[in-house]
């Protein structure tokens, strides 16, 4: 059994959120919460009366900004726990007004560092040696330090440059104090909450309370750093750093140093000669290839977790915060992404729902006007200036008129995408996140490499049964405008897939394609080969074709080309 909470003389001794076992453990120790719940109610209750007070005497529309600021304020005073509430809650468009979503995303993850011989203490405790045993040489003061946790730079001893994170003193026990007391309030006070939640609010709290238990477990953390570095493995733009376990423990991490510039800090990144766009496109790149292909996914991407190197990689450093897609998940995201680019609103409403956005079984008539409103323009003449920020945005004004909502995994899509897309735009102010991610999307499409995603590719090029030769031109044309497209690999497994049992559909509809309405469609295969034909010479052509077609014999070629020509 593992330590519980409810264990004296310490309920922050446990590693994984068990909202039962801390209840036990406070219910029967009430002494241990009065005073902090004396002060939440001070600092909380004080902004509550202005709240109300603006409702009294009619001034909230013109104090809404000051109240946003004082919420700010409010939570960096009540410490880490509601700092991250608060981080939290600034990606929660169904839960918070806007105007205090503004505000909230202004919270610094910064506080003062506490006392060294501290620090040093809890290395020593962890790691069970004294620090000047483990460590040739290390910073006499932290380099940055955190809500959570501190970092100190040092050196081993057999010469490795190292980043030691040291976690704040009792910081577990003051995280479940809180989230016991967020919970037992949000039973009573939910209410008389001007939220609109879609669900019980103290799921949310015990979501987050499941989120918060993981960072600060520096094995968990560990164990996603190496997860992430397997899944980019291949990918020689992406740094992630080496884990050194000897040296780590529940609140102590040791790692490879990094030495690179924050993505913020542009005028470094710019005198070191590196190239803005290509970073931009790494980062981006990246992190649709978490959601869309590995589905583990680093949900913290803020300033101080991403680098720039001077050889032009780019590092991902801070692993507490990481979340797993189920594959159904992955393969419905793929699915509104392709119903989008279709244009079809119906489809995508019965993906929200399949997502969690809106519960089963609502009317998604009404809402389809708005998502085309929303979304209409993503694929018009606009796409240049499409804005991630707007659309979630504009998304949390619908929240108050639609029964929309933000499912837990997707708060922390939204809270990635929406910073990648800040740091992006501080590196390069025109930026179009579209015009990185159309091309990534039209490339895996096209690619076809699993049954799934051929399965979206189908989607796209056929409707109501009739072949869509605009669409795959224009996915043709989106997909090199990414620059790394080879077309061969793609036409080489596309004639795979033709020559496959499983591509029998696409075989007759693409010969039915051709002689539609009884005419050959010259001209549309015209375009297409322009767009390609710099790509696919002769030599090539050959070489993909025979590969494609060495694994059948050619009884089996013979048999699915009869086959075909015969239906």
């Amino acid at each position: 059994m593992n330590q519980a909470v409810a264990e004296p003389p310490n309920p922050g001794r446990r590693r994984r959120y068990d909202q039962r076992a801390i209840a036990r453990y406070y219910f029967s120790r009430p002494w241990l919460i009065i005073g902090r719940t004396l002060g939440i109610i001070w600092f909380l209750g004080r902004f509550a009366l202005g709240l109300l007070g603006d409702r009294w005497f009619k001034h909230t529309e013109r104090n809404k900004l000051l109240r946003a600021r004082q919420l700010r304020q409010v939570l960096t005073r009540l410490g880490p726990t509601f700092i991250k509430v608060g981080q939290a809650l600034s990606t929660r468009p169904d839960l918070i007004r806007r105007d205090f979503l503004v505000e909230l995303e202004k919270l610094q993850d910064q506080l003062p560092a506490f006392d060294n011989a501290v620090a040093f203490a809890i290395i020593e405790s962890e790691l069970e040696r004294p620090v000047s045993e483990l460590y040739r040489k290390i910073s006499p003061h932290p380099i940055a330090a955190a809500s959570l946790g501190q970092v100190y730079r040092a050196v081993l001893f057999t010469g490795e440059d190292v980043a030691v994170k040291v976690q704040r003193p009792d910081l577990l026990p003051t995280i479940t104090r809180d989230l016991f007391l967020m919970r037992w309030a949000a039973s009573w006070l939910s209410p008389w909450l001007p939220l609109n939640l879609g669900h019980d609010l103290t799921l949310i709290v015990d979501e987050f309370g499941s989120k918060l238990f993981e960072e600060i477990d520096y094995l968990n953390e560990a164990r996603n750093a190496e997860k992430f570095a397997t899944n980019f493995r291949d990918n020689p733009a992406i740094k992630v750093p080496a884990i050194y376990w000897r040296y780590t423990n529940t609140r102590v991490l040791t790692l490879e140093w990094i030495d690179g510039f924050k993505l913020t800090d542009t005028e470094r990144v710019k005198a070191a000669g590196l190239d803005t766009d290509r970073l931009i496109e790494i980062g981006v790149t990246s992190g649709l290839r978490q959601l869309l292909e590995f589905g583990f996914f680093h949900a913290d991407p803020h300033p101080g977790n991403l680098f720039a190197m001077p050889d032009g990689r780019m590092a991902y450093i801070d692993f507490g915060m990481m979340d797993q897609l189920p594959e159904r998940t992955k393969e419905t995201i793929a699915s509104s992404i392709v119903h989008l680019l279709n244009k079809d609103y119906n489809k995508l409403a019965a993906d929200f729902i399949n997502l969690g956005f809106l519960s089963p079984g609502t009317d998604i008539q009404p809402i389809l006007p708005a998502l085309e409103q929303v979304l209409g323009n993503v694929m018009g003449e606009s796409v240049r200036n499409f804005n991630f920020k707007t659309i979630t945005d504009d998304f949390s004004e619908l929240m108050y008129e639609y029964p929309f909502r933000v499912p837990a995994k997707f708060a922390l899509i939204i809270r990635s995408l929406v910073t990648q897309e800040g740091l992006a735009l501080s590196l390069c102010p025109d930026f179009s996140i579209v015009e990185v991610a159309y091309p990534y999307v039209a490339q895996r499409l096209l690619r076809g490499e699993s049954s799934e995603m051929r399965r979206r590719l189908l989607e796209v090029l056929f409707k109501d049964e009739q072949f869509q030769w605009q669409r795959l031109e224009n996915m043709l044309i989106i997909a090199q405008t990414g620059g790394s497209f080879d077309l061969l690999p793609t036409a080489q497994l596309g004639l795979q897939y033709l020559f496959s049992e499983e591509g029998r559909y696409l075989r007759e509809q693409i010969l039915l394609a051709l002689t539609e309405d009884e005419q050959l469609h010259a001209a549309e295969v015209q375009r297409l080969w322009e767009l390609v034909k710099h790509e696919l010479t002769p030599n090539r052509l050959f070489d993909a074709a025979w590969t494609a077609l060495r694994d059948f014999s050619n009884d089996r070629v013979a048999s699915l080309v009869a086959a075909t020509v015969e239906r």
